[in-house]
């Protein structure tokens, strides 16, 4: 048995290597880098239960970050328990078939009562009063005290949104550092999240991007070199790469022109009634999930998808996410994916008078929009004084007021760069490294191989 550490470096791909990264340049110097075809969407929650299940996604069942459940008649994005996710996970066969094999799970998604032996995710609190305090949830329950208590508390502000940085993976970092010292696990699975901001905000090529890369490379290299002090085996793994965009898709007002979406007025705004509604759309990224309710409209949504300018494919469910093992992609896949052309991404906008936009547009809310929205890694150039207006809204949450910190524009022409497509060229695909020889890899799924023969040594 080997110890190792999986760094996964989100949007790290052939593209983004170069002068920026000397730290990960010394390492895939003395080892093998391989390329594969990206998970089905190309997105957070789908590539990672494919990395510790070793399954499609029909066969695990997360066919985005979000999706709608039909029973609730609910849009439900980024949710947190490990149950969601369809089976054994990577720990637990270790653990089965590797005596006194641990390991511990550190900011990667569905991280919630995994069956890891520790594990660290982002959780606020919400009180009765309607605050939202800022927090961590870990496994054990004791830990998360104790790791704030060393390392200060998570800047979770710095995790997503218009001030989404280097601190937060600076501080996974730092508590990949603090578990391996207390605990030194068998295996570390590590999310560091930095170059997914600045990669859609600015784009692949911009400017801005070599800064952010280097301090990426940075806290990476740092790693590498403490775990491999510790004689630790070092994977560099990620998820996808970006494509630059500048076409945000709305297909969601489309689907209004035609009278399909139903709208309810809530205190003088919009909201979209999925339930209600003959079609609709989920969208992450560069897949959307389209719910058909209406099966007679059926022929006539494909048709009106094929002619959308942006759409590139349009797939069904079955083709996608069927599985002999399990009914879960199927089950929670839209009856049709519409995959975007590769400079283009969908939104989730349904209002077609931005002053009609629902109170939680112009906020970063995660889970109460229906669709991933990265316009709120901007703050909206239409306010004069973003500093003083949210030193105001802060001032009133102290003092005990409620209100809405709506600094969230609603031009998604902001956006520079996206992901979602598995068919993408070899330089934005994820790539697999290790020190040494590791043999080749095709797919996402034998990311899952590839982890337990490290740790086996084999």
């Amino acid at each position: 048995m080997k110890r190792v550490v999986a760094l996964n470096v989100v949007g790290l791909t052939k593209s983004v290597l170069g002068a920026h990264t000397p730290r990960i340049n010394a390492f895939l110097g003395e080892g093998q880098m391989s390329s594969f075809k990206p998970a089905f969407p190309a997105v957070t929650c789908t590539a990672q239960s494919s990395y510790v299940t070793g399954k499609s996604e029909g066969d695990h069942g997360i066919v985005a970050n979000g999706w709608y459940d039909r029973e609730a008649a609910e849009v439900k994005f980024w949710k947190q328990s490990n149950h969601i996710v369809q089976g054994e996970k990577i720990w637990d066969k270790l653990r089965r078939e590797v005596p006194g094999f641990t390991c511990a799970k550190l900011f990667w998604w569905y991280n919630m009562y995994a069956t890891a032996d520790w594990t660290i995710t982002p959780r606020p609190m919400y009180p009765a009063d309607g605050r939202k305090v800022f927090d961590v949830y870990t496994q054990p329950m004791g830990m998360r005290e104790e790791i704030k208590a060393d390392l200060g508390d998570f800047p979770f502000p710095t995790f997503w949104g218009p001030n989404a940085g280097i601190p937060s993976s600076e501080w996974i970092a730092s508590s990949a550092k603090w578990v391996e010292q207390k605990h030194a696990p068998t295996l570390s699975l590590v999310y560091l999240p930095h170059l997914d901001y600045g990669l859609q905000k600015y784009g692949p090529v911009a400017e801005e991007m070599g800064a952010e890369i280097e301090k990426i490379d940075t806290v990476v290299g740092d790693l590498i070199d403490f775990f491999e002090g510790r004689d630790v085996d070092v994977v560099l793994l990620s998820e996808y790469g970006i494509s630059k965009v500048d076409q945000p898709v709305h297909l969601n007002r489309i689907f209004r022109e035609k009278g399909w979406i139903t709208i309810k007025d809530e205190l003088g705004t919009e909201m979209l009634d999925c339930g209600a509604s003959k079609v609709f759309a989920v969208a992450d990224h560069q897949v959307a999930h389209i719910y058909v309710n209406d099966q007679s409209i059926r022929e006539e949504v494909l048709a009106v998808l094929k002619a959308v300018d942006g759409v590139e494919e349009v797939r069904n469910a079955e083709e996608s996410f069927g599985s002999e093992f399990s009914d879960k992609g199927v089950e929670r896949s839209g009856d049709f994916i519409a995959v975007s052309k590769e400079n283009a991404w969908f939104t989730y906008y349904y209002w077609m008078d931005d002053a009609l936009a629902p109170d939680f547009a112009r906020c970063v809310d995660i889970h109460r929009k229906p669709g991933y929205d990265p316009v709120e890694l901007f703050l909206d150039p239409q306010i004069s004084n973003p500093k003083l207006k949210i030193g105001k809204f802060l001032l009133k949450k102290k003092l005990g007021f409620r209100g809405l910190l709506d600094v969230i524009p609603l031009d998604a022409s902001l956006v520079k760069g996206s992901h979602g497509r598995d068919n993408v060229c070899e330089e934005e695909q994820p790539i697999f490294a290790t020190r040494g020889s590791h043999g080749e890899i095709h797919n996402a799924e034998e990311v899952f191989d590839k982890i337990c023969e490290c740790v086996k040594g084999s």
